[in-house]
């Protein structure tokens, strides 16, 4: 199987195996620089994840690719949102269905304990 892949290596001079080593680099340099660029303008860390489970069906499926970007208006119920928990290096997709406000979080007010 490789056999095939060393012998034209050994056919090959050394500039020839040098100009296939840089164009491998470029194309490593090139999709790191898509990803940053992708990072800085959707202001996101990881502006493409992929659907891992099938809990968000109908709206996406198992292998769905999600490009992200962080908006400057607030979550409202129906947005789909990407989080992590710490701890996880897997990001979770789900959608917001109820909002609670800080100030309903805390007391009413009263003496309550």
């Amino acid at each position: 199987m490789f056999e095939d892949e060393i012998a034209t290596l050994r056919r090959m001079s050394k500039r020839q195996i040098l100009m296939q080593l840089l164009n491998f680099l470029m194309i490593i340099a090139s999709a790191l620089m898509v990803w940053k660029g992708l990072a800085l303008y959707t202001n996101s860390e990881s502006p493409i994840v992929v659907v891992l489970s099938g809990s968000m069906e109908p709206a996406f499926y198992r292998g769905d690719l999600l490009f992200l970007g962080m908006p400057d208006e607030p979550l409202r119920v129906g947005d789909i949102c990407v989080f992590k928990i710490p701890g996880r290096d897997v990001p979770i997709v789900h959608r917001v269905i109820k909002l609670h406000d800080e100030l309903s979080m805390g007391t009413s007010g009263g003496d309550e304990v």
